[in-house]
């Protein structure tokens, strides 16, 4: 006999307040007390969001939500088809934020987004929060995997027309960022 499909009202950890959530939807923030909260295997749990201080005088700021983690890219192996041993991108020396956006998004934009903001790295200065969670649809595990795409969207820039590479991921645990765009030019303090 196969499995029923049980469907449950999503409400607040902490208020009780039904969440309106959107079809595919990962993460949400409650509209009448703040509460951050993620669909995990187990149903709702907390989560942190933290929405990053716009630069003053910004306008016309939309929020996009990011996944944001801290780690290190150790290389095992690079080869390029012009060199046989290929140095990794000098950006991998010292630890890094990885951005990976939350939102709905093609794989070719993921990894040139991410990696620009990877390359940026722009501060994350807390500011007071927006209220609103939107359209976060990509859940932490899949943002895990796509940290690794984002490396190779780097790699692949280089100049020296990358053949293969073997790398280790360190990455801590990931961060929900909300941060502010004008435009398509992200506006961080």
């Amino acid at each position: 006999m196969p499995a029923s499909v049980e469907l449950v009202l999503l409400k607040c950890l902490r208020c009780g307040r039904a969440i309106p959530a959107a079809e595919e939807e990962a993460a949400w923030v409650c509209a009448q007390c703040g509460q951050g909260m993620q669909l995990t295997p187990d149903g709702l749990a907390p989560l942190e969001v933290n929405w990053a201080a716009p630069r003053p005088g910004a306008s016309q700021i939309r929020w996009l939500p990011f996944w944001v983690f801290t780690g290190r890219v150790n290389f095992l192996r690079r080869e390029s088809y012009n060199v046989l041993k290929s140095a990794p991108d000098r950006l991998w020396e010292s630890p890094r934020r990885f951005y990976i956006p939350g939102f709905p998004t093609t794989l070719e934009q993921l990894g040139e987004l991410g990696a620009e903001l990877t390359r940026k790295q722009a501060a994350l200065k807390a500011g007071p929060p927006t209220g609103e969670l939107k359209n976060c649809t990509l859940f932490p595990d899949d943002a895990r995997q796509a940290v690794e795409f984002v490396v190779l969207t780097i790699e692949a820039k280089q100049k020296d027309k990358l053949k293969g590479v073997d790398f280790r991921l360190d990455l801590g645990e990931p961060e929900m960022w909300v941060l502010p765009f004008a435009g398509e030019t992200l506006v961080t303090a």
